[in-house]
């Protein structure tokens, strides 16, 4: 899996999780602020195709946990 495939992947598990904070409701809305933006950062680096962005988005992604 290359550096594009792997952030891919990443975003699609991490926006799972990000639905689980929505069904929360109200509880859950602070979390999912910093998981949107996380994804935004990702979704972008992805985009862009900067290679050091990428990086530093993967990383931050895999912090987020089920």
């Amino acid at each position: 899996m290359n550096l594009a495939e792997g952030l891919s992947a990443e975003i699609q598990r991490v926006t799972t999780i990000l639905g689980h904070y929505v069904e929360i409701g109200p509880a859950g809305a602070f979390g999912a602020m910093f998981i949107r933006a996380s994804l935004k950062r990702a979704t972008d680096a992805l985009a862009s195709g900067d290679v050091v962005a990428m990086i530093g988005a993967i990383e931050d992604l895999k912090e987020y946990t089920e």
